[in-house]
């Protein structure tokens, strides 16, 4: 496993849970520990003995609070939009992951935080947990896939209006809107749901698995959802875990995937 300054790991029975551990800043996302989710999400693609991943924030308080504004208030607009273009490219790399990532939100997720989360296959949420796109405060708008991850999660009326107003919606909120699947009562009960997901996923055809995502994202990248299906569909039945999957069904029990 590689090392990180700013993201710590632990790796269990296939599972990596994934920190970022800015606390002093509330885990806000500057350019180095950006750099550093690039370097774990191609582990996560390169490395066999990683099955899925939990992507979580160090402390009660944050996931993510944003990005860091000392380096934002730099910027200018050749350098911003070189910034804009690599988060999109790292953050597409976590929402087009074969494998599952479950983003498990304690606390404030905002600005690039909650962009990072909305990356993510599903969310897990704390009751203490916000989410926004408070950019508009800051004169600028969400540089990382908000404005358009948002739009496909909430709609575009409502998110027209968290972004335009830069307000912070509760846990409870963000799941009635459908931005969160589970909100628990404490970052125990997080931890807990978020690796009961997992485990449950990862009993399945990991191939399978890959093409869900694939064939969901298709829509949302200009490519025909449909047909995407078709293809995927018609790829499974050449797999090994397909005839495990339907001889196990028919035989009465539990099947074993390996993947191929």
């Amino acid at each position: 496993m590689s090392s990180y300054k700013n993201i710590t790991l632990e790796h269990n029975s296939g599972v990596l849970t994934a920190t970022i551990s800015r606390p002093n800043s509330l885990n806000a996302l500057n350019i180095e520990t950006i750099s550093e989710l690039k370097t774990l999400i191609t582990e996560v693609y390169d490395n066999p003995e990683i099955k899925g991943l939990i992507l979580t924030g160090e402390g009660e308080k944050a996931f993510v609070a944003g990005a860091d504004i000392t380096e934002i208030a730099k910027l200018n607009e050749a350098n911003a939009r070189n910034l804009s273009e690599t988060g999109q490219e790292i953050f597409a790399m976590f929402e087009n992951s074969a494998k599952p990532v479950i983003a498990a939100v304690n606390g404030f997720a905002l600005g690039g935080g909650c962009e990072l989360a909305m990356a993510c296959h599903m969310r897990i949420a704390t009751e203490n947990a916000k989410f926004g796109q408070p950019e508009v405060n800051l004169g600028i708008i969400p540089g990382y896939g908000g404005t358009q991850r948002l739009t496909q999660h909430i709609g575009k009326g409502k998110a027209f209006e968290l972004m335009m107003t830069g307000d912070m919606i509760s846990a409870q909120e963000a799941k009635q809107l459908g931005l969160v699947n589970h909100v628990v009562n404490n970052k125990e009960n997080l931890f807990e749901l978020s690796n009961k997901i997992m485990s449950k996923i990862l009993s399945k055809a990991p191939l399978a698995i890959g093409m869900i995502v694939h064939c969901v994202n298709a829509n949302f990248s200009n490519e025909d959802g449909y047909q995407t299906e078709a293809n995927d569909f018609s790829h499974c039945t050449n797999t090994a875990d397909f005839r495990e999957g339907t001889a196990a069904f028919l035989e009465k029990r539990k099947p074993e995937f390996k993947g191929v």
